[in-house]
């Protein structure tokens, strides 16, 4: 700690009886985090030893601890949640759409009911699956988390915005771990591209050879 109380850098002050700042007890508990609504005049009896220097909440910064070096950050959860959605795409690159057409007010449509075939219906129920799977693993891989040692890991209940778990949940094992814990996010952006240009190139395939009948 510096001469003005403030901690160095972003060292975490020790827990322990400081003078009160707010003056209304001789001495007040910092817990390591905040001050608690603990006082005492003599907090000498079975507590550490009161500072004359109290810790400074304003402008403290609050950091999860590191893992060590050889502490796992990769749980088979999070590699289920990033490589479920290669379970879609045989389906989504095997749809085909068997467009009709129908006379509206004597202009000729395509019928929008004609894309609603049964794959396109396996297609629906494989990702309706797959969205609660996932939400269901990320679970798992924050609890996992936790036994690892990560404190307050990224909630789970954001997997129901899909890669946004993934995203976070990277971001902060990467924090406490550095130069660990960012392939998921890399592997699903890479699983994204790959998917939209494939997807994009099918349907571009199959709706050039649509042919619009004349009459």
């Amino acid at each position: 700690m510096s001469d003005s109380g403030v901690p160095d850098g972003q060292r975490q002050t020790p827990a322990g009886w400081y003078q009160d700042p707010s003056g209304q007890a001789p001495y007040r508990w910092w817990d390591g985090y905040a001050w608690s609504s603990s006082t005492s005049a003599d907090p000498a009896a079975g507590r550490p030893a009161p500072s004359n220097t109290p810790p400074v909440v304003v402008g403290a910064v609050w950091q999860r601890p590191q893992l060590p070096p050889d502490r796992p950050v990769y749980s088979v959860f999070i590699w289920l949640i990033v490589l479920l959605p290669l379970l879609s795409w045989p389906l989504s690159f095997t749809y085909t759409p068997h467009l009709s057409y129908e006379r509206v007010n004597g202009i000729r449509t395509i019928d929008p009911f004609s894309i609603y075939t049964p794959t396109y219906f396996a297609m629906l129920g494989v990702s309706l699956a797959l969205y609660v799977v996932t939400i269901v693993l990320a679970f798992r891989d924050q609890k996992w988390l936790q036994r690892q040692g990560v404190v307050r890991p990224f909630a789970w209940g954001w997997a129901f915005l899909g890669i946004v778990y993934t995203i976070g949940r990277s971001v902060i094992v990467h924090g406490v771990a550095p130069k660990r814990g960012l392939w998921p996010i890399w592997i699903s952006i890479a699983l994204i591209v790959i998917g939209l240009v494939v997807g994009f190139s099918h349907s571009a395939s199959e709706f050039s050879q649509i042919q619009v009948p004349t009459k």
